[in-house]
């Protein structure tokens, strides 16, 4: 960058373009060698070790929506310090309290106030540096058509020679940190973030500023304020004062040492979540082994009650068996009575009719006698027969079970 009063010496873009490249600070110098026309204005990035693929990974991951893990650039921050976009918070149930950690969302309407502005620049500030990463690499932002050769830190745009050139002329009495993109593609994303991160106008708060045009230099401790001078000196109303760069670094180091504490405070809790989880695997183990010993026990008492069922079923057949015999033998008794008194009927009648006086001479006294032997035979008692023998062993060790 060219610093003073003097307007510099610019040469001329055909001069600049092949020769010229930027030191440590940011100022042009003259290479040692010429570029070919055809060779390519950036080279291609340096493959990082794993380590470092793996932080940059996690430097793209932290920007991202907690809920659904996407960039937005309506990104609200939550009292319970988690990031959610306006999406996720939209469709939130139930509203009013956050869907990672549950803490309670003070406003009604489940959308808070604060914007994460710091995952928002962040988010900024990645997409240049995919830009410069890019397998064509950048373009200059001001001609639209040239590879860019530069990155300007203050104005954050690329430049190609001759748009640099025009940019050293009019920034010339500003100290713009400018840098070659070949050098930025070497780096990873979280140095490119450590490197790029610029201080930023803090602009006043009066009411009289509405524009926000003033740039405050001075903080006020009692309304807790930025302010420019002007404010601080016409409103009385103002004081003590303190240099705001100073309540900045007092703010960070505030905050430092809230997280330095509330790491310290962390292990205590760890401890309990380590042990609660514990816990619940006890919990847990102590369910599994119940479930198995009822499984166990069900399935033991299965095959007993299986056994005993094959015992009692045997046992039942046993005392049945007897009494079936028996009343086969009643049933077949009394089914050839039944068959003899058919016969002995049919025959007296066929004699009524057709049998001449010497066949009822040579017959009646044979078919008399059997007739008399049916007519001695007594009917058999009918008796109740559904469950003969003696059941009342079964009965006992079925009510038992």
């Amino acid at each position: 960058t060219t610093g003073g009063s003097e307007p510099p010496q610019i040469p001329s873009h055909e001069a600049l373009s092949p020769k010229f490249h930027l030191d440590g600070e940011g100022a042009a110098a003259p290479m040692e060698t010429r570029p070919e026309p055809d060779a390519p204005a950036c080279s291609p990035p340096s493959h990082p070790p794993e380590e470092e693929e793996e932080e940059e990974e996690d430097v793209f991951q932290l920007i991202l929506c907690e809920g659904c893990r996407q960039e937005s650039p309506n990104l609200k921050l939550l009292t319970c310090l988690h990031t959610l976009c306006l999406d996720c918070l939209s469709e939130n149930k139930p509203i009013g309290q956050c869907p990672v950690c549950c803490t309670a969302i003070p406003q009604a309407n489940g959308i808070p106030d604060m914007d994460n502005l710091l995952f928002t620049n962040l988010q900024a500030r990645l997409k240049i540096y995919k830009q410069i990463t890019s397998s064509g690499g950048p373009t200059c932002s001001r001609c639209q058509g040239e590879a860019a050769l530069v990155w300007c830190c203050e104005c954050e745009e690329f430049f190609c020679a001759k748009c640099f050139e025009d940019h050293q002329w009019w920034h010339k009495k500003k100290t713009h940190k400018v840098r070659k993109v070949e050098e930025l593609r070497a780096d990873s994303a979280h140095q490119f973030l450590e490197d790029t991160r610029k201080s930023c106008n803090l602009f006043c708060s009066s009411s009289s500023h509405p524009d926000r045009s003033c740039v405050s230099s001075i903080y006020c401790q009692r309304c807790e304020k930025a302010l420019c001078c002007s404010c601080a000196l016409l409103d009385n109303q103002h004081a003590p004062f303190r240099d705001i760069r100073s309540e900045t670094q007092r703010r960070q180091e505030e905050l430092s040492s809230m997280e330095r504490e509330l790491r310290r405070r962390r292990s205590g809790f760890e401890a309990t979540y380590a042990s609660l989880q514990g816990e619940a695997a006890r919990l847990e183990e102590a369910q599994r082994e119940m479930r198995e010993l009822i499984r166990q026990r069900v399935e033991q008492l299965v095959r007993l009650i299986r056994r005993e069922e094959e015992e009692l079923v045997g046992l039942v057949e046993a005392r049945q068996e007897q009494g079936r015999r028996e009343l086969a033998r009643e049933l077949r008794h009394v089914e050839g009575v039944l068959r003899r008194m058919e016969a002995g009927e049919r025959l007296v009648e066929k004699m009524s009719l057709y049998a001449t006086e010497q066949e009822v001479m040579d017959m009646q006294p044979f078919i008399k006698a059997s007739l008399q032997e049916l007519q001695q035979l007594q009917v058999p008692v009918a008796t109740d027969r559904g469950q003969p023998g003696d059941l009342s062993e079964c009965r006992a060790r079925l009510q038992a079970l």
